[in-house]
């Protein structure tokens, strides 16, 4: 059977790593790799579409990464217990057009013994913004460990 360390009960440093884990992976962009973190038969809400089982993740998150151009995530641990996680996040990206966002979200998080994700339940807001405006600053992929997280930017 699969396993994805770490795994639950989480304890600070292990939802802290997993948390990492997740934005590193998502920082990638890269569906495949992402969705290997889910279980194969995982519940997910992500604002209105409502999805079930890896290849649907994979397909949203195909759709996801060829609209929200330049994504770069940071995620911050909010509370935890047992094999539940509540996280908090903000994305920044652009469209076609250019446009500048800001996207804010909570999600929670629902880990099965192996470590795998079977829930996720995302609330997310998108905030057009300047280019100016923007906050996050690192070459594509995964964010440096000296770049400021979410509460360091006031955000």
């Amino acid at each position: 059977m699969h396993m994805k360390a770490p795994i639950p009960p989480f304890e600070m440093a292990t939802a802290l790593q997993k948390v990492r884990m997740a934005e590193d992976a998502w920082n990638s962009r890269d569906p495949e790799k992402v969705a290997l973190v889910y279980t194969e038969d995982t519940l997910w809400r992500n604002r209105t579409e409502f999805l079930q089982g890896r290849e649907e993740v994979k397909a949203f998150l195909q759709r996801k990464w060829a609209k929200e151009n330049e994504y770069r995530l940071i995620k911050e641990l909010w509370g935890f217990r047992k094999n539940r996680m509540a996280v908090r996040f903000a994305y920044e990206w652009h469209d076609d057009a250019g446009q500048w966002f800001r996207s804010y979200g909570i999600e929670t998080w629902e880990f099965n013994p192996q470590g795998l994700m079977q829930r996720r339940f995302a609330s997310i807001n998108d905030l057009a913004i300047a280019e100016s405006g923007r906050k996050f600053f690192w070459p594509l992929g995964r964010r440096p460990d000296d770049h400021p997280g979410l509460s360091d930017l006031g955000l």
